[in-house]
């Protein structure tokens, strides 16, 4: 079974449970971030990608809490989130999970059942990457074929829904028109405007019903997804 090997980012306002976790997950050869209140975890977080976040509840400034909403509502990041707290009613548990944690671990806490969980939430996070495509809040399950975007379920035709699927899986450039009728229609020939047609049906099915747009016309070279409303949602908290 595949050991953990990552990033991790340390929210943690207590330094010596801090330098604890920090020197624990070095010299096990993980790379660690530390931040020692919430506004730069949020700003750490926000800013970098990780594996795997162990967020303290109680911290200055932006609590655990409200860091963790705001990585799940705002970024909508999916990473692996442990949180520890010295709260431990079922009360305290249930809001933890409501704002977004994967896990909860109550202090006092071992340091090897603190890197069992980061490990376990890990290889379920793996597992996941496999089938499912993200971007911003939009996510399309391989193995279903269902597509959503927040708490919406997206109904699509065979081929708007390939053409999501490339650009999706493309996300991080621009794709060209070309490139698109190609892995679509193969050699067959097709009308000129198909494309256009297609997109414009998937433009209204993922963009039109909501405030932030994800699919971008490059005039002139292609089609490219992503939600450029993000870094100004959090250059503004």
């Amino acid at each position: 079974m595949e050991d953990f090997n990552g990033r991790v980012l340390i929210v943690e306002d207590n330094k010596d449970i801090a330098l604890l976790l920090v020197d624990f997950f070095s010299d096990r050869q993980q790379i660690v971030d530390y931040a020692h209140d919430g506004l730069s975890g949020l700003h750490l977080a926000a800013s970098n990608e990780y594996d795997a976040i162990i967020l303290d509840l109680s911290l200055p400034g932006v609590d655990g809490l409200e860091l963790c909403r705001q990585l799940r509502t705002v970024k909508h990041s999916d990473v692996p989130i442990l949180m520890l707290t010295a709260r431990d009613t079922l009360d305290d548990k249930l809001t933890g999970f409501s704002a977004g944690a994967d896990d909860y671990l109550v202090k006092p806490f071992e340091l090897q059942e603190v890197y069992a969980r980061i490990q376990a939430l890990w290889r379920r996070s793996k597992q996941s990457v496999k089938s499912m495509l993200k971007v911003s809040d939009l996510i399309l399950n391989r193995e279903t074929r269902e597509v959503r975007r927040g708490d919406i379920v997206i109904t699509l035709n065979p081929i708007p829904f390939k053409v999501l699927q490339l650009l999706m899986e493309n996300s991080h450039r621009v794709v060209t028109r070309r490139e698109i009728e190609s892995q679509v229609w193969g050699d067959e020939a097709t009308d000129s405007d198909a494309l256009r047609t297609h997109i414009s049906a998937l433009r209204n099915a993922i963009d039109k019903p909501f405030s932030n747009k994800l699919l971008h016309t490059m005039h002139g070279i292609g089609y490219r997804l992503y939600n450029d409303a993000i870094s100004d949602n959090f250059n503004s908290q």
